[in-house]
């Protein structure tokens, strides 16, 4: 089943994805680290370390909205991390970041559909992805092209929502995110669909051993999955 955040509206999934980033640009930081307590700062440093042997040099960066996924790969050193993103009002937020940090020369934003990437086969060492295939239109199809434009040997390292299965973590996280998320993201973002989408697309998504086994398909290699804080998101890694 297809989650949508605007369910009255005819338009595709990646249509609504994109209007609804747009709509909530301005605030989407704060919510992301207000909502998180914080936590998605720790789970973006653990993701990258997955990556601190591979010593990657080119990184695309999918999703990558106002860029701060892109941002914590810099501790890797790369000579350039490229992100793309369907959202015109999240990249025109990260481009402003990257200019008042002074990260231009190393961070560059573009537009971009992670099912039709405008890079050439085996280019990247390394992909990485923060809270974003959940909202492909066609998951099988944008893992897919990650990993044509990955080189090979190269690794990718996939952060997501995940929901946690033990007592009683599963009903405190199930409460929040059901209750509270939606309000506090509907008073502070004033987009209605933006937060109820959110516990929508996490109920959705095929977590664990079910996205596993899609890398798997795409001809991704050893895979796997690292819960993070109880199971509420999780690190995937595959190497092409």
């Amino acid at each position: 089943m297809t989650v949508l955040p605007y369910k009255e509206k005819k338009t595709a999934k990646k249509e609504q994805v994109a209007e609804m980033f747009n709509n909530i640009s301005g605030k989407y930081d704060f919510l992301n680290h207000v909502l998180s307590l914080g936590i998605d700062i720790i789970w973006r440093k653990k993701a990258i370390k997955m990556l601190k042997k591979d010593n990657p040099k080119l990184i695309l960066d999918i999703a990558t909205g106002t860029g701060d996924f892109a941002i914590e790969a810099l501790a890797l050193n790369p000579d350039k991390v490229i992100g793309v993103d369907i959202s015109e009002g999240m990249l025109e937020m990260g481009r402003k970041k990257m200019k008042k940090k002074g990260y231009e020369d190393k961070i560059e934003l573009r537009m971009g559909d992670s099912e039709g990437l405008l890079f050439e086969d085996n280019k990247f060492d390394a992909i990485i992805v923060s809270f974003g295939v959940r909202n492909f239109e066609n998951l099988e199809k944008g893992l897919a092209d990650m990993f044509r434009v990955l080189k090979e040997g190269g690794k990718v390292v996939v952060l997501e929502f995940s929901r946690p299965t033990k007592f009683p973590f599963k009903q405190i996280y199930n409460f929040y995110f059901k209750a509270i998320l939606p309000k506090i993201g509907r008073l502070i973002s004033k987009d209605n669909a933006a937060y109820t989408y959110l516990p929508e697309s996490v109920k959705a998504f095929p977590d664990g051993d079910n996205f596993l086994k899609v890398l798997d398909k795409v001809g991704f290699k050893n895979t796997e999955c690292r819960p993070l804080t109880f199971g509420i998101s999780s690190i995937y890694t595959g190497v092409k």
